[in-house]
């Protein structure tokens, strides 16, 4: 199981600990989940923070 998965997870997990039951269930179960693939693929160094916070500030060259 690589970091991505284990993130999903967990953050799976989380979600489904947290929330109760139903739809609402499920679909913070998969926003969970996908946060924590991002936050393992940051973790990994596969996104450039740098890059990101250069494209959304507001002193664009």
């Amino acid at each position: 199981m690589s970091h991505r998965h284990f993130g999903f997870l967990v953050g799976f997990l989380i979600a489904w600990l947290w929330v109760s039951a139903g739809f609402l269930a499920a679909v913070g179960a998969v926003v969970a989940g996908v946060i924590g693939y991002w936050v393992s693929r940051v973790v990994e160094g596969d996104v450039d923070l740098r890059e990101w916070t250069d494209r959304f500030s507001a002193s664009r060259h």
